[in-house]
């Protein structure tokens, strides 16, 4: 069950930058501000650069915005990172949560059992999120979701980490985005050249339509489809290996950084030379994208790890910890407290005080803040959802 579960919140629980056993044991404080900062962009972040594009009319702001918005079908933009980010983030989560849970001699059967009750939840609570709570014919239900695909590509990576070593997770890796690759470009839907890639003719969107229930997000292809989840697998399998690399390694702190720094350039620099062949492409979640997100993601945590854990800058970071303590709380709760309200309760004389063009800009940041204000509430009380 998903539950509100409160605990305290110290500064024992983060790792320090000189105590090896600190992050073998601790909670990376690095990691809930990341988490917070990809979400902050879920929870209103970007709507305060689609305003400020509106009110300006500025070549840059408009940029911006384009860059927070998904591209409709090859190509890449910032906005395509935030949720495979989240997925890699929820690996590198498993060495200090599941890989405690080891060490502490808890079984492997016992926690897969947890693993799989987790995921499921994930799938069930992303169903709820699409389709509410009112019976519906399976016909109109959506089934694919964000939560869905997050669950899924936990379950399956979390229980290859507990099955395996190192050296057969990385394996694991780079075999998925291979066999994904190859299976997309030998094979197409019927009437199509082999390798197709068009959103009618690639044989990933092929397979959700025969074989998922329900209705696909796009009627012909639905980007949390079941096919696509196969490569989030090595999404969440690379932030596996980069959590091993943080609690178990012994290199010194300042050296992972490197490894995590070098590893992202050379996954960008192979994304770019895989697109040429095998397009960068979220809704499909190519190989190629799979290692586009991947060497951002650890470019990200390289800086937010060297930053906050090792030289010990944290109170800038707190704001996003904030929110990154509680994702998937600030993530579902807009289905059951309308913010929107809230924020014309309070602010409304603002964006009036304002006036246009930039009213909504005021706006956009005041809807931030009351959700904001709320998960400080929640961090305060030290109440957090999990799963």
């Amino acid at each position: 069950m998903t539950t509100l579960t409160t605990f305290p919140v110290q500064s024992g629980e983060v790792s320090a930058p000189a105590a090896s056993d600190g992050e073998k044991k601790g909670r990376l404080y690095s990691l809930d501000a990341l988490r917070g900062f990809d979400m902050f962009w879920i929870m209103g972040g970007g709507s305060i650069f689609h305003a400020l594009d509106k009110a300006t009319g500025s070549p840059f702001w408009a940029a911006v915005a384009v860059q927070l918005e998904h591209p409709d079908w090859n190509g890449f933009h910032f906005y395509d990172l935030i949720f495979p980010l989240f997925l890699f983030m929820a690996g590198v989560s498993t060495p200090y949560s599941v890989g405690r849970e080891l060490e502490k001699g808890k079984s492997r059967n016992k926690l897969l059992l947890r693993v799989i009750k987790r995921g499921l939840v994930l799938v069930l609570l992303g169903i709820i999120y699409n389709n509410g709570l009112q019976l519906q014919p399976i016909s109109q239900i959506r089934f694919g979701s964000v939560l869905g695909r997050i669950g899924l590509a936990y379950m399956f990576a979390n229980i290859i980490y507990l099955y395996t070593k190192e050296r057969a997770q990385m394996i694991w890796f780079a075999g998925i985005l291979i066999v994904y690759w190859l299976l997309l470009k030998f094979t197409a839907a019927p009437g199509f050249a082999p390798g197709d890639l068009t959103m009618e003719g690639n044989f990933a969107s092929y397979i959700d339509r025969c074989l998922m229930p329900g209705k696909l997000y796009l009627g012909i292809h639905d980007p949390e489809g079941l096919a696509s989840t196969f490569p989030a697998i090595s999404t969440a399998m690379l932030g596996i290996l980069t959590g091993n690399l943080l609690k178990n390694s012994s290199l010194a702190p300042v050296k992972k950084v490197g490894v995590m720094a070098l590893t992202g350039v050379i996954f960008l620099i192979l994304a770019q030379l895989w697109n040429l062949d095998f397009p960068i492409n979220k809704n499909l979640w190519t190989s190629s994208f799979v290692l586009q997100v991947g060497g951002i993601s650890l470019l990200l945590l390289a800086l937010f790890y060297y930053v906050i854990d090792i030289a010990g800058y944290k109170k800038w970071a707190f704001f996003f910890r904030v929110i990154g303590m509680n994702s998937i709380l600030i993530y579902i709760s807009g289905h059951f407290i309308d913010f929107g309200y809230t924020n014309n309760a309070f602010f409304k004389w603002l964006g009036q005080l304002v006036g246009e063009p930039f009213g909504a800009v005021a706006l956009s940041i005041s809807f931030v803040f009351i959700k904001w204000l709320f998960l400080y509430f929640m961090y305060q009380k030290k109440v957090f959802l999990k799963v």
